[in-house]
């Protein structure tokens, strides 16, 4: 039997889960559904478990999410055939033709199962099912994709018209349907041959190519030139960015899927959604008996058909219905049920004022750990940092700003021009301006630490890097929002 590679596309922002989901750390790195501690990322994997001839998978994700991605997936041991680094969006064609190039490389012609890392699917038994349904199909050459079968005549989705009725194996596609309004979308259930456009998909590496190289040779070739002129970066490969960067911004469906004559739909009934919006996510989530989402630390009296979700402070609600209310580090926000898809236009607003919480948490998460902006003020700011047993800093320094650090729990090696200390909870040291200086984990737990930084300039791009045990330089700093 064929090896099966799935091929997980990590990309997108989910803008539509704001403020939870965001540039710096998206909705597919969270964990939003079910009871558990699993982000989208590793349930998309773990449902896997069980299909035979199932081969690690590839990951493609954007170069700023690299280390977030290899942590979920050591989190739950696996480790990946490859974690492919795309230094530009380019949409869904470019991703599958650079995991169908990598997974060919070495003479193999596995099955690729092409999944997003941001649904959720409720019973992933029947998901294993149809994936084996569809299994003899691909091998024979076709290009299988899942076409969900409808709940409601939804209008955010496109549409899927199979050229037979619809069974329990693949059936060739008659044609493809935009996102319709209520009334087409009214019509075309009714016909009992369409099904909702899942993104997701089943075909041999070699198939998937062959189209790709008739139907849209660009996004091969420069596909081809970016794996050609790939840089190992410790787990990952690093497509070279001026050939990515040409390949054109096309999904699969568009290039391929609504062109090819080999194309065949496979109906998917296991409670799927794509979580696009916080409703959307609210009606795929277990309600208890008012009808209401409860997460994290929330108190609800007399509340009615609600997602309530806290990630820090108390949220209480008290008499009110159809309302999301999500609390972050440093956003609350409130909408009703019906309004909460418009989330994306707030975003925007933000993002054309240049507010930070367009795009990033307080909290951001890098391979060493992660910090928290506490408080600020002019001429200084507090931070919280969490250093990873074993991890280190790169070894740096500034010219604009000064920092004192106070360790707060665990033990820690602080380097500076060249002379290390170490020090324990309580102890502190001061880092002066101009000075080359490192901070490691030695031990075995997280070593906490709050840092007072002062100065005429905190930006983050005030950095001079000597040394960097994770391959990052000063110009991918520069671009990024917490550079250490």
């Amino acid at each position: 039997m064929t090896a099966l590679v799935p091929v997980i596309l990590c990309g997108g922002t989910g803008t539509r889960l704001w403020p939870l989901s965001r540039a710096s750390y998206p909705k597919q790195y969270w964990a939003l559904a079910g009871d558990g501690e699993e982000t989208l990322l590793q349930q998309t994997y773990q449902r896997l478990t069980g299909i035979s001839e199932l081969a690690p998978p590839l990951l493609i994700c954007n170069e700023d999410h690299r280390f977030i991605v290899a942590e979920q997936m050591r989190q739950v041991e696996v480790e990946p055939a490859a974690i492919l680094l795309e230094p530009v969006g380019r949409n869904t064609a470019p991703a599958v033709a650079v995991a169908a190039l990598q997974a060919t490389a070495q003479g193999e012609d596995p099955l690729l199962l092409v999944l997003a890392a941001d649904h959720v699917i409720r019973d992933a038994a029947a998901f294993r099912h149809t994936v084996e349904a569809g299994r003899a199909t691909a091998e024979a050459g076709q290009l299988v994709t899942f076409g969900i079968v409808p709940t409601a005549p939804e209008t955010g989705y496109g549409y899927i018209e199979a050229a037979q009725p619809l069974a329990g194996t693949p059936v060739p596609i008659a044609r493809f349907v935009e996102k319709p309004d209520r009334a087409t979308a009214e019509q075309l259930l009714a016909t009992g041959r369409f099904t909702w456009n899942s993104g997701m998909f089943l075909f041999k590496a070699s198939a998937i190519l062959a189209e790709l190289e008739r139907l849209a040779p660009d996004v091969v070739s420069a596909c081809r030139s970016a794996l050609e002129h790939d840089t190992p970066d410790l787990d990952f490969l690093r497509l070279e960015r001026e050939a990515f960067a040409g390949c054109p911004n096309v999904a699969i469906d568009v290039a391929v899927m609504e062109r090819t004559d080999r194309g065949a739909v496979l109906p998917l009934e296991a409670g799927w959604s794509d979580v696009g919006s916080w409703s959307a996510l609210w009606e795929t989530a277990d309600q208890n008996p008012d009808g209401n989402v409860l997460r994290g630390r929330v108190i609800s009296e007399a509340t009615r058909n609600c997602y309530l979700r806290s990630e820090h402070r108390l949220v209480v609600s008290l008499g009110v219905e159809d309302l999301v209310v999500v609390e972050t580090d440093d956003v609350v926000l409130v909408a009703h049920r019906e309004k909460a898809q418009d989330i994306k236009g707030i975003v925007g607003l933000l993002e054309r004022e240049g507010a930070r919480e367009s795009k990033a948490h307080r909290k951001i998460y890098r391979p060493w750990g992660a910090y928290d902006g506490v408080t600020e003020g002019e001429r200084w700011q507090v931070k919280k940092i969490v250093v990873n047993p074993g991890a280190s800093l790169s070894l740096q320094m500034h010219h604009h700003r000064a920092e004192h650090w106070i360790v707060v729990k665990g033990t820690a090696v602080v380097e500076k021009d060249g002379m290390q200390e170490l020090l324990g909870e309580n102890q502190s040291t001061y880092i002066p301006l101009g000075c080359k200086h490192r901070l490691s984990n030695p031990g075995k737990i997280a070593v906490e630490l709050i840092e007072v930084q002062s100065g005429a300039y905190l930006g983050e791009d005030d950095i001079v890097r000597f040394e960097d045990r994770y391959g990052r330089s000063d110009s991918q700093s520069a671009k990024q929002l917490t550079p250490r």
